[in-house]
């Protein structure tokens, strides 16, 4: 069985036709309260594929996913292996502060209590998340993608990471398309002045592809964009994993000189223009 949650049908079906499946139907609405209605239509079989995004809104997703994981359990499915492309709460992954919820803790709880056997994701955004879990969790990297997608549509960029913890995945890209990568540093010139400009690679006149796991308000790449500009670089595109995008924040990616954005379809949004359903299938083949 394959079944697609309502925020992940398109890539649903793109994961179906990539394993040559069905998608099972499901019936998903919501009372007049609000509260959520499931019903898994079709064949019950042993085994199920489940595939739903996070994201905004969060809750709803969860409750969405929730639901289904429970229902398939008690419907006799013994194997129910979830697909999470962008698995939201996953940023709060400690307490920080006395009394903070561990939300990326309890949400993984939950998702074993639901029913979960195999947990398979894009890019976590904090690498640690996989230890919440006691089931087998498998983490797929999109950078290959990406770095496909580059490759076709540029000629030896510089891969920039807007800070040091966005490098890893600069180097990957980097390594895949044998081309330099470097990432965004803060130099204390004096006590009250900080620069921030490339650690090690000059931008005048360069290709400039700043690559992040998550563009959320959009603020990192904004402030990055204008470096960049300031030092000379000749063409800047924005590239994620995983395009939150909360309210006008392409708007302003774009008005900060950004000649082009793209993504992956973790997210529905304007710029998933990279699908990540070949990985997914990839990947589910491989521990079939």
């Amino acid at each position: 069985m394959l079944i697609g949650g309502s925020a992940s049908q398109k890539l649903a079906a793109k994961v179906a036709r990539e394993l040559d499946q069905k998608l099972n139907p499901v019936e998903t609405r919501r009372f007049p309260d609000g509260e959520r209605y499931i019903r898994i239509k079709g064949e019950v079989l042993n085994e199920a594929v489940v595939i739903q995004s996070t994201g905004h809104p969060q809750d709803a997703n969860l409750m969405e996913l929730f639901l289904m994981l429970k229902n398939l359990k008690s419907l006799g499915v013994e194997r129910i292996r979830v697909v999470i492309p962008y698995f939201g709460y996953g940023r709060q992954e400690r307490r920080f502060k006395s009394g903070e919820a561990v939300s990326a803790v309890i949400v993984s709880e939950l998702l074993e209590a639901a029913g979960a056997s195999e947990i398979y994701s894009i890019n976590f955004h904090e690498k640690n998340i996989k230890e919440f879990f006691s089931i087998p969790v498998h983490e797929i990297s999109a950078m290959p993608l990406i770095a496909n997608y580059i490759a076709k549509t540029m000629n030896n960029p510089l891969i920039l990471g807007p800070d040091k913890g966005a490098l890893g995945f600069a180097e990957e890209i980097a390594e895949i398309l044998d081309c330099e990568c470097d990432h965004l540093e803060k130099v204390r010139i004096s006590p009250e002045h900080v620069e921030t400009k490339p650690k090690h690679i000059d931008v005048d006149g360069r290709e400039v592809v700043i690559i992040d796991d998550i563009i959320s308000t959009g603020g990192t790449i904004v402030n990055a964009t204008k470096i960049l500009k300031d030092l000379g670089a000749k063409k800047v595109v924005v590239g994620c994993v995983h395009p939150v995008l909360v309210e006008d924040a392409l708007l302003k990616i774009f008005a900060a000189g950004v000649d082009d954005v793209f993504s992956t379809d973790t997210l529905r949004s304007d710029v998933s223009n990279i699908s990540v359903a070949p990985l997914v299938a990839a990947c589910l083949k491989k521990f079939e």
